[in-house]
């Protein structure tokens, strides 16, 4: 892997690297937009109250989320060759140009940041299959980080890592999100290390959990914070989740 760490100093986000929708093909750029902001040399990426539902009445459960990512592609209207379909049979809305920011195959990446989290919103960063091959079976995935703010409590947390295979035939199901001493809302490292024969994950440099046999095709990171509005408990519409990335480097 060539050498990647984006600390987001500019001015603006690094659109050769970033496409700030969320996966489009399924939607449209326009109903998919991040909602983001660069402040302090950090990537804020949140989800306001008047955020559009993402998919609304097709996606269950109903979902809202801003998202970067770091690659894009999608067949002609109306064909099924799009990345992370979520249904048998779904259909392209929006054909998406070919785009390849950053695709890393193997090695290290990494994401520094900190998560403002209720019980009803989740942070992470996936590592998901460009899914460009004609039988669209490299869709595997590299959960680096995924937090549900429902498991946040007394300083501690569960993060998923892990493999996840989806139709991948390839690859064994192998995911986890064991309890951490981490509270999301302080500043944490979270990684992995891969190559043909094992992936590690880590958190804050310390080895967490080792999984034989790792997808090693491009893969596109996916950096999200998600509010799903069925988890209301009544009282919380007004809560706002926020992922703020310091950097997202790979070596």
């Amino acid at each position: 892997m060539t050498a990647f760490r984006d600390d987001f100093d500019g001015p603006g986000l690094d659109t050769a690297v970033w496409l700030p929708h969320y996966l489009p093909a399924w939607s449209s750029r326009d109903a998919t937009a991040a909602s983001y902001r660069l402040v302090d040399s950090c990537l804020v990426l949140d989800v306001p109250v008047d955020h559009p539902v993402w998919c609304p009445g097709d996606h269950v459960p109903p979902l809202r989320c801003s998202a970067v990512q770091s690659g894009s592609f999608s067949g002609p209207v109306g064909s099924t060759r799009g990345q992370q379909r979520f249904r048998e049979g779904q259909a392209v809305r929006e054909e998406q140009p070919r785009f390849e920011g950053w695709l890393p195959s193997s090695g290290h990446v990494e994401i520094r940041c900190r998560m403002t989290l209720s019980p009803r919103s989740m942070a992470a960063l996936w590592l998901s299959g460009f899914e460009d091959d004609d039988e669209q079976l490299r869709c595997g995935e590299l959960c680096v980080v995924e937090i549900f703010g429902s498991s946040v409590r007394d300083g501690s947390c569960e993060v998923g890592m892990g493999i996840k295979a989806f139709r991948d035939p390839a690859l064994t199901q192998d995911f986890a999100a064991p309890r951490l001493p981490v509270d999301p809302a302080d500043v944490h490292t979270y990684a992995v290390d891969w190559d043909p024969g094992l992936a590690v994950f880590s958190v804050n440099g310390e080895e967490v959990r080792r999984c034989p046999s790792p997808p090693t095709y491009p893969l596109q990171a996916m950096v999200a914070v998600y509010d799903f509005p069925e988890w209301s408990v009544g009282d919380d519409d007004h809560l706002v989740p926020e992922l703020v990335v310091d950097h997202v480097a790979g070596w």
